[in-house]
Parts: structure tokens; C-alpha cells; sequence
């Protein structure tokens, strides 16, 4: 750690619009705390129509802050403002991590980490299987398939109410990624190891259609990226049919990790005190 950071302390942010439901502040303020770092990480919330304004402000210094997370809906925008994406954010077309160095403004896209990571902590055989399913092809499910393309697994089967959108996704990912539409989910998922749901069924506690796992392969895992409820009616049938579970909240704290070693010089650790924190957190809301 370098001496202004002693002296003047770091000062990170995370932006979205909204982003008052943001748990990233609490997330890195404990890693703060722990740490006994002199910084500060805020959220600032930035409405779309004045982003580009606000990187400016970043990349000229004006801002105060050496980096931060992006959120929804500014990802794509900080990818293309951003002087030196990696080549994570190239493929993905979006970063969700900024920081300045030698006067340019860097990018990378920290979810395929977190996701990898919290199964790694939880489930560490996760990664056994040649054959991964996963439902959803929205914005959130392109960080899932590279992450999971690139940890080695052989047939990515990606299912969507809309088959042409999962077909966008495998075309960008590649030959090892299949597009099937909802009607095919049955027989995709026979034998696979690994199910990861990347819509919003059953957040916030809605309902989730039933589903059969029981095709899955015997010592498969599944996983949500949603944390709301922790437990989610899609890992709840999952649990009730004997499969393993893993639920998303642990994406969101490990994907964090990165960005606030960036920033303040030093690699945090997820523990379970900071995992009680935030589930705390979630019961007040």
C-alpha cells in the first residue's frame, strides 16, 4: 500500500440507477472495518442519461475516486467509456469493475468469479461434470456461461422462454454452448451435472414453476444466482429431490473481492461474519 493511500485514505464507489438497495457499501465497508484501511466506498447514484459525464469526472480526477462497481443498467456504457477493458468484459460487452491506473480507466467483469468462487467454497467438487444446463438467457446468464465455458465443461445447454435469445449466447460463446427453448428442458438436463438458474423465478418469493430434477446426474449440483429469499422455490425443490444446493448469495460477495483489492492494495477474505452481515441485512428488508 502506497503512502497516500496511508495518508489520504481510498475512495471507491458503487453507481447504478437505482442503487439504493445496493448491498456493496455494507459488503466493503465491513471489508474496511476488518481491514483497518483508511478509505471510503459509497453508492452514487447516476441516472443514464449523465453517466458518460460522471467517467469523465472519474478519468480526469475531478470525481475523488480512484474505481468502483457498475450495476444495472450502466455495464455496457462502462465497458465502452473504459480506456483498457480486459478481455472478460471484451467477450461479455459489459464490466462491472473500474479502476484507474497510470491515467487510464481499466475494466473487468468480476460475476464470473463470484460465481465460480461461492461454488468453489460451498460445493468444491462443482466442476467434475462434462455437462452444465442453464435456464435463462438474459443479461445476467452471460458472465455464468463464460465462467462456467471456461472452468472446462464440455456442453453448456442454455434454456429460454425465447429460443432465439439463447441462440444469440451461444453464438457469442461458442461451439460448446446449445440454445433450447423451455420445451426441451426434460431431456437437457438428463445426465447433466450442473443446473444454474440465471432468471428472477421465484425472487422475492414469488412462485417458480416445478420442475423435475431428478434426470440430473446423481451427484449434481444446483445452483441460483438470485439471493432473495436465500433459499429460493427452485433450490427448495432441488433440496426436496436430494440434489445438492448452492444459493447466490456468495456470488455476490466473492465477486466483490477483486475490485476492493484494486482499490485499497489489499485481497479481502468472504467469511461468515460477513455472510451473517448481510443476511441480517436482507431479514430488516
Amino acid at each position: 500500500m502506497d503512502d497516500s493511500r496511508e495518508t489520504h485514505g481510498v475512495n471507491a464507489f458503487v453507481t447504478g440507477y437505482p442503487i439504493r438497495h445496493s448491498r456493496s457499501p455494507l459488503i466493503h465497508g465491513y471489508w474496511l472495518k476488518q481491514l483497518g484501511l483508511a478509505g471510503s466506498y459509497r453508492a452514487h447514484e447516476v441516472p443514464v442519461e449523465e453517466f458518460a459525464a460522471f467517467i469523465s469526472s472519474l478519468k480526469d480526477g475531478e470525481s475523488g475516486f480512484v474505481g468502483g462497481n457498475v450495476t444495472i443498467p450502466h455495464k455496457e456504457l462502462a465497458f465502452k467509456l473504459s480506456d483498457r477493458p480486459d478481455e472478460l468484459s471484451r467477450e461479455l460487452g459489459a464490466s462491472n469493475t473500474l479502476w484507474l491506473q497510470d491515467g487510464l480507466l481499466h475494466a473487468t467483469n468480476t460475476d464470473g468469479r463470484g460465481f465460480t468462487a461461492n461454488l468453489d467454497e460451498r460445493h468444491p467438487s462443482w466442476d467434475q461434470s462434462d455437462r452444465a444446463v442453464i435456464l435463462g438467457a438474459g443479461g445476467a446468464s452471460r458472465a455464468i456461461i463464460q465462467a462456467v465455458r471456461d472452468r472446462g465443461f464440455k456442453e453448456i445447454h442454455v434454456v429460454n422462454r425465447t429460443v432465439e435469445r439463447a441462440q444469440e449466447l451461444a453464438n457469442r460463446f461458442g461451439e460448446r454452448v446449445h440454445a433450447h427453448p423451455m420445451a426441451a428442458l426434460g431431456e437437457v438436463i438428463s445426465g447433466a451435472g450442473l443446473f444454474i438458474n440465471t432468471t428472477s423465478l421465484g425472487m422475492d418469493g414469488e412462485a417458480a414453476p416445478r420442475i423435475d430434477f431428478s434426470p440430473l446426474a446423481e451427484a449434481a449440483v444446483v445452483t441460483d444466482i438470485v439471493y432473495i429469499p436465500l433459499k429460493t422455490p427452485l433450490l427448495t425443490q432441488a433440496e426436496e429431490q436430494g440434489f445438492a444446493i448452492v444459493d447466490g448469495l456468495g456470488m455476490l460477495l466473492h465477486q466483490a473481492v477483486p475490485g476492493f483489492e484494486k482499490w485499497f492494495g489489499t485481497r479481502p477474505a468472504v467469511d461468515e461474519t460477513l455472510r451473517a452481515l448481510i443476511i441480517a441485512d436482507m431479514d430488516k428488508h
